[in-house]
Order: C-alpha cells, then structure tokens, then sequence
C-alpha cells in the first residue's frame, strides 16, 4: 500500500513538458489535488489538442504555454515566465517502435531536450527541482537479475540509448552543479489514455473492436517478449515523491511483476469473452530489429525511501483499459 497522500502545498508551482501526454494528463490531475497551480508546455499551445486534459476534466484548471524544447531560448523563456517549483520533464517522442524509424528526432527531443531544462535552470539560479522521465529501456535484457538503480545500462533500441544519455546529463548536473534533479525509471505503465501507436492500446482496442464485430483480426509482432506492466495513474504519484524528498536521487518504478505479451493479450481478449488464438495474426515484420526480451525490476528502494508500492499489475491494467474501453461509444455509432 502507497502511504498517505503529501498534504497540499501552498503557493507550489509545477511545470509539466509535455502535459499532452498520458502521464501528463495524471500528473497534473495529482497535482492539482495536491494544491499546485500547474502550467503545462506543449509545442503549439494553441493549437494543441490535449484530449487526456479534457477527458480528465482538467483541461480548464491548467495554464498552457507554448515551449519548443529543443530551442534554449524558447526553454529559458517558459521557465522564467512560469516560475516553477518544480519541472516534470515529460517531454520528447516516447514510442520505442517508432524510434527505430526515427532515431535522430528521437534522440533530440530527449537529449537536447534535457540538457536545454538544466541549462535553463542552472542560469536562472533558482532552487527548483527538475524531475526527468528515464525508462526501463536504458537497460536492454535485465535476463534473471531484476534491474535496480545500481544495474548497468545496455540498451537496445535508439530510444533506450536517448534515455540513457539523459539519465547521465541529469546525474552530472546534480553532481557537477549541486541541482535537485532526478530521473525516474519507470517499467512499462499504462492507461485508457494511450494512445493506440502503443501496442497495448492496439491490443485492447481491437479485441473491443473484434468483440462489437467490427474488426476480425489482430496483427502483432513478436509475443514472447516479457515486461512488467503498471497502472499509469499510480507511477505519476512516485513522480511527485521523487521530487520531495530533501537529498534527490533516481529511482526504478515498477510493479516487480513480469508478463509475457502473449498474456496480455489473452487478458484482453478474456475480458471480453474471446480466445485470442482465433483472432491473432503473427506478422514477422512487425518484429523490431532489436528487442528486449525480459525486463524485470527491483523496486525495494522506492518502497524504502518514497513509501511507494505499485498497486495494480497486469492482469488489473488489462482488465481496467478494457473496461474505459468498451465504456466509450463506438466512432462508427457516433458518425451514425
């Protein structure tokens, strides 16, 4: 069990980048519980589309700016116009599959991304604390070992390499200049607000689909690949912890409980009365050039120091997003 919620601060100000996002959205949703006055960057914030603000409720309780992370200026800029407390680096292009297509922009949106938030901060000179959304990717196969904060980093996708770069650019700022800043290295975490470019979204829209009789068959890769799989809302809660505590430091975030893809989709398919082997397509391109077969991790440190225990695993992430799921009205019914 995670220990009693922080009491409101007063006066606290967060700058969430990239509060588009899924863990965006339940971040400044915990937040503002909290008692922050939150303020959200986006590249267009005009233009921005922020369906997980509004599908939360949320949208018209954050301040949203405009901010290019990769444009110091632009950087510097909405740190010192927000006057943040604290920084949630969310930011950056998040999908490992797509990294493989796109490993350039990957990595500048990441690296250049983080080193522009440190920048900004060590000239403004001010005590604010940066939190920095690191991955379980930055450990490639962690095999039998579960991987803590001590494990060594060999990724295997070009998003696991940008998100070790910035794990050691955050290090190095705290160490070189004495900034309050940490990583966060989060396992696999989900939520009904993925979107479906995940493939645990596309799992369970489809099963959705196929179950109304709108879709008869799933395409996926590789199904023996195992991770260990959370419940969104909860990983946003070791975030803000992180960030509270007096000396700051990296933490791994997990549920320490491992599945394969192949039980996750029969999950899904469970939840709405199918067996997935008479719906499942395996389609070889689909397998990405290099893949992490087992991730498990270690995370007796963050239930220590952060009082934090993830308390959903697999099974009740499946059955959760399968449920937000079949809640929403069908596109086709609406257009009719």
């Amino acid at each position: 069990m995670n220990s009693p919620q922080t009491p409101a601060p007063t006066g606290r100000t967060a700058l969430i980048c990239g509060i588009g996002g899924q863990d965006g959205g339940y971040l400044a949703e915990h937040l503002l519980a909290l008692g922050y006055t939150v303020v959200g960057t986006s590249r267009d914030a005009q233009a921005g589309q922020f369906t997980g603000l509004d599908r939360l409720g949320i949208r018209d309780r954050v301040t949203l700016v405009s901010m290019s992370p990769l444009d110091f200026r632009s950087t510097f800029q909405a740190l010192t116009r927000s006057e943040p407390d604290e920084i949630y680096n969310l930011a950056g292009q998040s999908s490992v599959g797509l990294s493989f297509d796109q490993p350039v922009e990957t990595f500048e949106s990441i690296v250049v991304g983080t080193i522009n938030l440190l920048e900004a901060i060590r000239m403004s000179g001010r005590p604010i604390r940066l939190y920095s959304a690191g991955s379980s990717e930055m450990f490639g196969n962690s095999g039998d070992t579960p991987a803590d904060e001590r494990t060594v980093l060999k990724p295997r996708s070009p998003y696991g390499i940008a998100k070790a770069t910035a794990f050691w650019q955050i290090a190095q700022y705290r160490e070189a200049y004495g900034l309050k800043a940490a990583t966060g290295i989060l396992f696999n975490h989900e939520s009904p607000l993925r979107p479906e470019r995940f493939v645990t979204q596309k799992i369970v829209a489809a099963a959705c689909r196929i179950a109304r009789g709108e879709q008869q068959t799933l395409s996926l890769g590789d199904l023996s690949v195992h991770r260990d799989w959370g419940w969104a809302p909860e990983y946003v809660v070791a975030m803000h912890r992180m960030l509270q505590l007096d000396e700051l430091d990296d933490f791994v975030i997990a549920t320490g409980k491992t599945y394969s893809l192949e039980e996750f989709v029969a999950a899904a398919f469970t939840a709405v009365g199918l067996d997935w082997r008479r719906h499942v397509i395996r389609d070889p391109k689909l397998v990405r050039p290099t893949e992490i077969d087992w991730g498990r991790a270690n995370t007796s440190r963050a239930t220590e120091r952060l009082g934090w225990t993830a308390r959903h695993a697999m099974p009740d992430v499946v059955r959760m997003m399968v449920e937000a799921r079949l809640a929403e009205q069908p596109a086709s019914r609406r257009a009719a």
